[in-house]
C-alpha cells in the first residue's frame, strides 16, 4: 500500500498541537499514574497491557466502581482467550453504577441529562430525577411481565426517556437491544426476532427538519413480524404535531409509557447481578447473512467505554459532554453509560444538523455550554460548504476536547474541525474501534501531541499491533490492525451464535483478535487507520486502501465526498472505480471525470489513475456515516448486497 496520503497532498505532517501543563496536570490520567506512581503515558501505556490484572483493578478503583460484593479474581482464561471472563465472584448493577450510587453524594441535585429537541424545547434531569424516573420505569417494566434475562427492544430517538429506559432495563436484570431511530420495519424485526424481545419501546414519533416522521406506524409492522414480541410501551414525544394522524393502537398490547409509570414507587431494589450477566446485544452488519449480535455484559461496555472516556477524553465531573449519535450505533449507549458512571452531564440533541439553520450545532455549544463535541469526518464534510460565519457568530470557548470516530478523516475537514470548530486550541481525539470492542483499540490522549488525521497509539489497556499477512509486526508500512490480549469490553460472542464469533476475529491468527482494519503506524509512533481490510485494493500487487482514493478526490475543489471500490481488471487483476458526489456549482461532464482521474494519478501515481469516476447523487452509508463500500462494489458488479439493514440511504443504491 502508498504511504499515507497527506504527504502527497501537501498537508504537514508535523505537530500541530502540544498538551499545555494544565491539560496534563488536570487529567484524569495524570491522576491515575500519580496514584501508581508512573512518571510518563509510556509507562503507564506498557503497564496496561503487559499486567492487564494490574491495569483493570486499578481502572475499577479510579472509576469508583460500587461492587455489592467485591471480586475474588480479576481475570479468568480457563475457556481460553476469546471467552475471558472479569471480576468473578463480584456482584454489581450498571445501574447502580450510572445513578443509585450518586444519591447519598453532592451529585444528587447535579444535572445528569440535558435534551434539546428540534424544536427548541429543553428537558433537563438531575442524578434525582433520573434515579426516581428509572425507578419507576423498573416497577412498570415489572408489571409487564418483564424478568431478568428477557430481551427489551429500545427503537428511540435520542431523548431523556432513551436514558431512563436503559437504566430501568438494567435495574430489572434485563437485557435491551438498542435499534436505530430512523430503520424500516424489516430491519426492526429483524433485531427483535434475532433476539427474541418480549417488548419494544417505542415513540409516537419525532421531528426531522421541521416533518414528522411517524415511528409508532413503522414499530407496528416491525412488532408484526416478530411474534415474540408480547408488548409495545410507547413514548407520546410528538402528540398533536403528528398534525391530525391518530397513533395506531392494540388494545391489550400497547401501553402509554407515561400511565404505565403513574403512581410507582419512586424507589426500587436494583437487582445485583453478575459482572458476567448480560446487559446489552447491539447489531452490526455482516457482509453476508443476517446482523450479528454482539453480547455485553455488566462490567464489560460499560467499564472499557467509561475507561476511554475518563483516561481518552477526559471527562471531568464537571464536564457537559455531546456526541451527535443514535442509540442504535455504539456510541449512544457508549455515551449514556460513561457520562453518569462518572457523574458528569451528558447533552442529547434529537434533530438534523443543520435545522433551521447551518449554525444549530455550534449555537448548541454555546447555548448549554458543551465542554465536548463528538462528530463523524462525514457531518464535518457536510456542514463546512456552509462556511466559517456560521460557526464565529458563536462563542465556542466552552470547548476543550472535540471527538472524532467513524471513519478515516480527510485532511481538509480535519483541519477545518481543528482550526475553525476548535480555534486551533482543542485537541481532537480520533478514536477509532468498534461495536465488538466496547470503545476504541486507538485513540489520542490530552497527554500527547497529535499530527493532522493520525491516533497517538493504542489505547490503554489495549494490546494493539499491526501485523503483516504472516502475523509478524511491521512498521513504517501498512498492514492488518490486531489485538494480541483480552480486556473486559470484548463481546462475549454473537447472541446464540459462537462459532461466528470464533470465525470472524479468532479464527486468523491462534491467540489474536483480528479486526478487519488496515493501519500503520509512522516513524514517530504516530497511528493511521486506512479503512477496512476488506475494502483493500490490490492493484499489479501492490495494496492501497479506499480511503487513499477519496482523500485524492475530495481535494479536488468540485468534490464534496467520494467512495472507491475495486473491481476485477484483466491485466492489473483490480482496477479502481471511483464515485463522486459534486458540490453545488459544479456539473458532470467528461472534461471534469478526467481532471478527476488525473488528480487521483497525480496523488497516488500513474499506476493508480482509476478506470472510471462515476457522477453520484447519493453514496450508501450506515447510520453512523460509515461508507457501505461493498454495498457498492456489489451493485456495480451486479452481486447479492448482502445485509444492507444498517443502511440510512438505500434509496443511494440505486
Amino acid at each position: 500500500m502508498t504511504s499515507n496520503p497527506q504527504e502527497k497532498l501537501g498537508w504537514s505532517r508535523e505537530i500541530i498541537w502540544r498538551p499545555t501543563t494544565e491539560y496534563i496536570e488536570n487529567s484524569n490520567v495524570r491522576r491515575l499514574m500519580a496514584r501508581h506512581g508512573l512518571e510518563t503515558y509510556d509507562e503507564l501505556l506498557r503497564r496496561s497491557v503487559e499486567d492487564v490484572e494490574w491495569f483493570w483493578e486499578a481502572v475499577v478503583k479510579d472509576l469508583g466502581i460500587a461492587w455489592y460484593q467485591p471480586y475474588d479474581k480479576v481475570l479468568d482464561f480457563s475457556r481460553g482467550v476469546p471467552w475471558a471472563t472479569w471480576f468473578r465472584g463480584a456482584q454489581m448493577n450498571v445501574a447502580n453504577d450510572c445513578v443509585d450510587k450518586h444519591l447519598p453524594t453532592h451529585r444528587r441535585n447535579k444535572l445528569a441529562v440535558i435534551w434539546e429537541g428540534e424544536d427548541g424545547s429543553v428537558t433537563k434531569l438531575t442524578y434525582r430525577d433520573l434515579y426516581a424516573a428509572s425507578n419507576q420505569l423498573a416497577h412498570a417494566l415489572r408489571g409487564l411481565g418483564i424478568e431478568k434475562g428477557d430481551r427489551v427492544g429500545i427503537f428511540l430517538p435520542m431523548i431523556p426517556e432513551t436514558v431512563v429506559a436503559l437504566m430501568a432495563v438494567a435495574k430489572v436484570g434485563a437485557i435491551f437491544t438498542p435499534i436505530f431511530s430512523g430503520f424500516a420495519p424489516q430491519a426492526v424485526a429483524a433485531r427483535l426476532n434475532d433476539a427474541g424481545a418480549k417488548l419494544l419501546i417505542t415513540a409516537d414519533g419525532f421531528q426531522r427538519r421541521g416533518q414528522p416522521v411517524l415511528m409508532k406506524e413503522t414499530a407496528d409492522e416491525a412488532v408484526g413480524l416478530s411474534p415474540t414480541v408480547e408488548k409495545v410501551l410507547v413514548v407520546r414525544r410528538l402528540g398533536a404535531e403528528r398534525r391530525g394522524r391518530q397513533v395506531p393502537w392494540t388494545e391489550g398490547r400497547d401501553v402509554w409509557w407515561h400511565e404505565a409509570v403513574a403512581g410507582q414507587s419512586r424507589e426500587y431494589p436494583t437487582a445485583w447481578m453478575d459482572p458476567e450477566d448480560p446487559l446489552m446485544i447491539i447489531y452490526t452488519s455482516g457482509t453476508t447473512g443476517k446482523p450479528k449480535g454482539a453480547v455485553h455484559v455488566h462490567a464489560g461496555f460499560p467499564l472499557k467505554g467509561t475507561q476511554d472516556i475518563s483516561h481518552h477524553f477526559d471527562l471531568q465531573e464537571r464536564d457537559i459532554m455531546f456526541w451527535f449519535t443514535d442509540i442504535g450505533w455504539m456510541m449512544g449507549p457508549w455515551l449514556i453509560f460513561g457520562t453518569l458512571m462518572l457523574g458528569s452531564t451528558m447533552f442529547l440533541y434529537d434533530g438534523a444538523p443543520d435545522f433551521p439553520g447551518p449554525d444549530r450545532l455550534w449555537s448548541l455549544v454555546e447555548e448549554h455550554g458543551l465542554t465536548h463535541l463528538g462528530l463523524s469526518p462525514t457531518v464535518v464534510r457536510a456542514l463546512m460548504p456552509h462556511g466559517e460565519e456560521a460557526v464565529r457568530r458563536h462563542d465556542l470557548s466552552s470547548l476543550r476536547i472535540l471527538g472524532s470516530t467513524g471513519e478515516p478523516w480527510n485532511p481538509d475537514p480535519y483541519m477545518w474541525f481543528f482550526n475553525i470548530v476548535g480555534g486551533g486550541r482543542c485537541p481532537i481525539i480520533n478514536y477509532s474501534g468498534g461495536t465488538e470492542i466496547s470503545g476504541g483499540i486507538v485513540a489520542c490522549s490530552p497527554l500527547l501531541p497529535l499530527k493532522p488525521t493520525s491516533f497517538a497509539g493504542a489505547n490503554l489497556g489495549i494490546a494493539a499491533d499491526v501485523v503483516d499477512d504472516q502475523g509478524e509486526s511491521v512498521r513504517g508500512q501498512v498492514g492488518e490492525l490486531v489485538i494480541k490480549g483480552p480486556w473486559p469490553g470484548m463481546t462475549r460472542g454473537f447472541w446464540r451464535d459462537p462459532e461466528r464469533y470464533i470465525n470472524t476475529y479468532w479464527s486468523r491468527w491462534p491467540g489474536i483478535w483480528y479486526h478487519g482494519d488496515w493501519a500503520s503506524i509512522d516513524e514517530d509512533g504516530f497511528w493511521y487507520i486506512h479503512g477496512r481490510s476488506d475494502d483493500t485494493i490490490k492493484i499489479a500487487g501492490k495494496r492501497i486502501g479506499p480511503a487513499e482514493f477519496e482523500s485524492a478526490l475530495v481535494a479536488h475543489p468540485a468534490v464534496q465526498e467520494a467512495a472507491a471500490i475495486g473491481v476485477p481488471h484483466e491485466i492489473k487483476g483490480e482496477g479502481v472505480v471511483c464515485f463522486v458526489i459534486l458540490k453545488p456549482g459544479f456539473e458532470p461532464n467528461e472534461g471534469l471525470r478526467k481532471a478527476l482521474k488525473e488528480q487521483a494519478a497525480a496523488v497516488l501515481g500513474k499506476a493508480m489513475k482509476p478506470e472510471d469516476v462515476k457522477f453520484v447523487q447519493g453514496i450508501p452509508k450506515t447510520r453512523n456515516a460509515k461508507i457501505m463500500r461493498r454495498v457498492i462494489r456489489a451493485k456495480y458488479l451486479g452481486q447479492s448486497l448482502g445485509d444492507i439493514t444498517s443502511l440510512e440511504n438505500p434509496d443511494a443504491v440505486e
